[in-house]
């Protein structure tokens, strides 16, 4: 450990301060992580955003089915987390991830397509989805640094993940109250769904564990 904290210390201030982003743009996983967190995001924020509203307006229903809309989410959430432990034993993080990303934009844009026919279902499952693409970005970020630049990269991770939130928070808001929710919810779609093509074409499908 001293010795880690003693590299640490003999970097000057500015490389320090910037290592992590500079280790996370540079390394072709890390590029596809950052592109399924604008995914997660973009399914996420409307859940946050307007799940009193769709639940309100569009099924006519009170406060106790916004609980458990939100539940189902939470539900959904922490099934997946038990879930997943055993499933990356057999498939890799992209797999489990990727396909996160593509199944989590395609019930958004189908559940805007339906105009919330579908119900608690929809939100368990975005849940579940959800917690695929973040569940395993723990152990990816950790596969991609040294000890001593953990820190640094799970800084960056937070910080660049929640730029992602900065973008589909205000999407979710504002576009709900502008086009209504089964558009805004069209949006958010389409964004996870980019979000998870250009994870596709920047995390190599033969990734190894160890890079330079």
């Amino acid at each position: 450990i001293p010795v880690v904290e003693g590299k640490s210390q003999t970097r000057p201030f500015r490389q320090r301060l910037t290592r992590g982003i500079h280790i996370y743009v540079l390394t072709p996983r890390l590029r596809g992580l950052l592109a399924l967190n604008l995914s997660a995001a973009a399914a996420g924020a409307f859940v946050l955003v307007n799940t009193v509203v769709v639940v309100r307006s569009g099924y006519g229903a009170g406060d106790a089915q916004v609980a458990y809309a939100l539940a189902a989410f939470g539900g959904g959430s922490m099934l997946a987390a038990l879930a997943l432990p055993r499933l990356l034993e057999t498939l890799s993080d992209r797999n489990i991830m990727v396909g996160a990303g593509f199944l989590l934009s395609a019930v958004t844009l189908l559940h805007a397509g339906y105009q919330f026919s579908a119900g608690l279902p929809v939100w368990s499952g975005s849940g579940v989805l959800y917690a695929s693409i973040l569940t395993p970005s723990g152990r990816l970020l950790r596969n991609s640094a040294h000890a001593e630049d953990r820190p640094a990269l799970f800084a960056a991770q937070f910080t660049l993940s929640h730029l992602c939130w900065l973008l589909a928070y205000p999407v979710a808001g504002l576009a709900g109250s502008a086009l209504g929710l089964p558009a805004a919810m069209a949006i958010l779609g389409a964004i996870a769904l980019a979000g998870a093509l250009v994870a596709v074409a920047v995390w190599p499908s033969d990734d190894a564990l160890v890079v330079e």
